[in-house]
């Protein structure tokens, strides 16, 4: 039997997410508490309901307009920097470029309520520009947070204008700490860690750039089994315990996926969960939906398969339930595993109902050849 993956600690950042979570809370409540005394001094009860109702809607508003704000921080500052665009996702609509022409997509990633990738520049003596395009994100987040707060101030006057104002400002502070300061997060480590991390490892650098190369190349067509295979190289097992430099592991993993070499993909991915590594959740929960499905279609040994189901493990596939490489992971427990074929028909069903606003056809012809591979093996 396998081992259990090993986890990197993340409890400090969880710590510090806590903390600064709590004193902007702190502060906002304050604020808003002491603006809503004001405005419904002299309501009456069906006005002050309304104000509250308000306040909530103002309080959505404000974090996925900041939500989209960060987004358009990284796309500005990454442009400004020399990188081109490659996609822009807020929560579950992504914009991509397919043939030179922009189309909405979905794309669901547990963790994150947006993302923007970009292609890199090249590399010059193995470097490029990486803070600013990291760091994107909370700069505009502040500055804009700024111009609210000084909006707020100036229309103290018309307090529900003000109220909302300061609303969105202090979101906005939240979402810039939250961002840019160093930490790891459950499932991702966030801008800030990642800053800090490149400018200070090369390896971790040249990771980044494969990285965002490797996903422009596929936003635009390409399979990873076609792309350059000296960037899907295993890294040392001490490299690894930087998270960018893990990521690129997990790129080599799929990579032997995708060139159907099964036994070299189930022995790096054992590999890499169970090294020392810097690995971030949502690549490692990935990476275990990949080592279920290759133990299904290789040994299919019942224990080692269970081990790997664990709560965790079934509530990430929960969470990202509409995603390719999930969907081909429920339909071979289904199809090989459980040996319930009506309900591996339902997941078929579901992919190519997925499949339908994917933004990545590349990925979608991979996750259906492995499919396809485990209903030759069922037959």
């Amino acid at each position: 039997m396998s081992k259990q993956p090993k986890k990197k600690n993340g409890s400090s950042g969880q710590t510090l997410l806590f903390i600064i979570s709590f004193i902007i809370g702190g502060v906002g409540g304050f604020l808003v508490t002491h603006y809503s005394e004001q405005i419904t001094q002299d309501s009456t009860l069906v006005e002050t309901v309304l104000i509250y109702m308000l306040e909530i809607s103002v309080l959505i508003i404000g974090i996925f307009l900041q939500v989209i704000i960060h987004e358009a921080g990284h796309l500005i500052f990454g442009l400004l920097s020399g990188y081109k665009f490659s996609s822009f996702r807020i929560a579950s609509l992504i914009f991509v470029k397919e043939n030179d022409q922009l189309k909405i997509k979905k794309l669901k990633i547990a963790g994150t309520g947006g993302q923007c990738l970009m292609t890199p520049p090249d590399l010059i003596d193995g470097k490029m520009p990486v803070v600013l395009y990291n760091l994107g994100g909370s700069i505009l987040n502040i500055i804009l947070s700024t111009i609210f707060a000084v909006i707020s101030f100036f229309t103290a006057s018309i307090p529900l204008l003000s109220m909302s104002m300061l609303i969105i400002a202090v979101i906005g502070v939240a979402f810039a700490l939250i961002n840019g300061v160093p930490m790891r997060l459950g499932l991702v480590d966030n801008d800030g860690y990642n800053a800090f991390s490149l400018t200070r490892n090369p390896k971790a650098l040249k990771a980044f750039w494969i990285s965002l190369k490797a996903n422009a190349q596929i936003a635009t067509g390409a399979r990873i089994k076609d792309l350059p295979a000296e960037w899907f190289e295993m890294p040392d097992c001490e490299d690894l315990k930087n998270s960018m430099v893990a990521t690129q592991g997990a790129l080599s993993c799929n990579y032997l996926l995708d060139t159907k070499r099964f036994v070299e993909a189930k022995e790096q991915i054992s590999y890499l969960l169970n090294a020392e590594s810097g690995i971030v959740g949502l690549t490692r929960n990935g990476l275990i939906c990949d080592q279920i499905y290759l133990e299904i279609i290789t040994d299919n040994q019942r224990e080692v398969v269970e081990a790997l189901l664990t709560k965790e493990q079934k509530k990430f596939m929960k969470q990202m339930n509409n995603h390719p490489s999930i969907i081909r992971t429920q339909f071979v427990i289904s199809l090989l595993f459980d040996k319930d074929s009506s309900k591996a028909a339902k997941f078929k069903e579901q992919f190519n109902k997925v499949a339908k606003s994917y933004p990545y056809h590349s990925e979608l012809q991979s996750e259906l050849e492995l499919m396809e591979y485990a209903e030759k093996l069922a037959l």
